[in-house]
């Protein structure tokens, strides 16, 4: 029960924060896909899971943000008590695309018998490309976008921690802690160099507790804080059942910005499959026809507990 109480209490506090903006990447179906923002996760689930999302936002408007994500974690050790894992994200925005590529490492202690805290670190690389030919510019001889950005790499380092039980999670992260800069005005003008665009801070809080209405039926609410310097927070809150461990039916609501529907299911032992559908509550659905998301989930060499029971996260 106190785990229960715990959690109703930091979901309530959690909700009490709000944005107006959000910050790429972006997920609806973001509690399945912990490890690319929380390194700490690597390993969490007991298997060797191989996980692949694509989102496609704001349908019909050019120009719009296009995401891919691809992750692979394992419990590692003797003792399963470390975790080694691998994410790959790459998202498009406009003239821009980016990659991350990162290698994940987790270390977990046992809290009580059904309770573990998890300390992470990843380290990668970030890779740029600016093509401005896909820019419709008035002139095409303009000097400010003849130079494009290829291939710029830039080192990522991030850390996590994550706790959780068998019902309750909650995590705190930083994915990259170094506020590298991706281009300056001096590559656009002759005038002293200060930077126009640079990776800051993201701090990413998660929680999520799983509620067991009867033997047949699960009810889980998450809820996800993302803060970056400078600009606003951004929440995010679900609700999901889970039918007969085969079926999931949610919805979300992201502060100020949309919702979303879920649906998931449960093929085989090994297979899952999500669904994420957003409708923008902002003026920019009057020119999109949507997001859309396809969560794929494969995992093999689970314990023997976790197939009798799988885990809800």
């Amino acid at each position: 029960m106190k785990h229960s109480y715990f959690a109703i209490i930091l979901l309530i506090l959690l909700g009490t924060f709000s944005t107006n903006a959000q910050q790429d990447p972006q997920y609806t179906q973001y509690m399945y896909n912990t490890e690319v923002v929380n390194p700490a996760y690597a390993g969490s689930r007991d298997a060797l899971s191989i996980g692949f999302l694509g989102r496609t936002q704001w349908v019909s408007f050019d120009g719009a943000p296009k995401t891919g994500t691809i992750t692979l974690n394992t419990p590692i050790g003797s003792m399963d008590n470390m975790g080694l894992g691998l994410a790959i994200v790459h998202d498009r925005i406009g003239p821009g695309d980016e990659s991350n590529i990162n290698v994940d490492y987790s270390y977990s202690i046992n809290t009580s018998d059904d309770s573990e805290l998890s300390f992470g670190i990843k380290a990668g690389l970030d890779i740029l490309n600016v093509d401005y030919t896909r820019l419709n510019i008035a002139d095409q001889n303009d000097p400010r976008f003849q130079n494009s950005i290829d291939n710029k790499l830039q080192p990522q380092i991030g850390a996590g921690i994550y706790y959780n039980t068998q019902k309750f999670y909650a995590g705190l992260s930083v994915p990259n802690f170094l506020t590298t800069q991706h281009f300056d005005e001096s590559s656009l003008t002759n005038t002293q160099s200060s930077a126009v665009a640079a990776e800051r801070l993201h701090y990413f809080l998660i929680a999520g507790y799983v509620f067991e209405i009867s033997d047949n039926l699960k009810f889980k609410p998450a809820t996800l804080v993302k803060a970056v310097s400078g600009s606003p927070l951004q929440w995010d809150a679900s609700a999901n059942f889970l039918i007969n461990d085969k079926f999931t039916v949610g919805a979300a609501y992201r502060w100020s910005a949309a919702i979303s529907a879920m649906l998931g299911f449960q093929a085989s032992d090994e297979f899952f499959i999500g669904f994420g559908y957003d409708y923008q509550s902002t003026d920019i659905e009057k020119y999109s026809d949507g997001s859309y998301e396809l969560m794929l989930r494969y995992e093999v060499f689970k314990k023997p507990e976790r197939v009798l029971t799988p885990r809800f996260f």
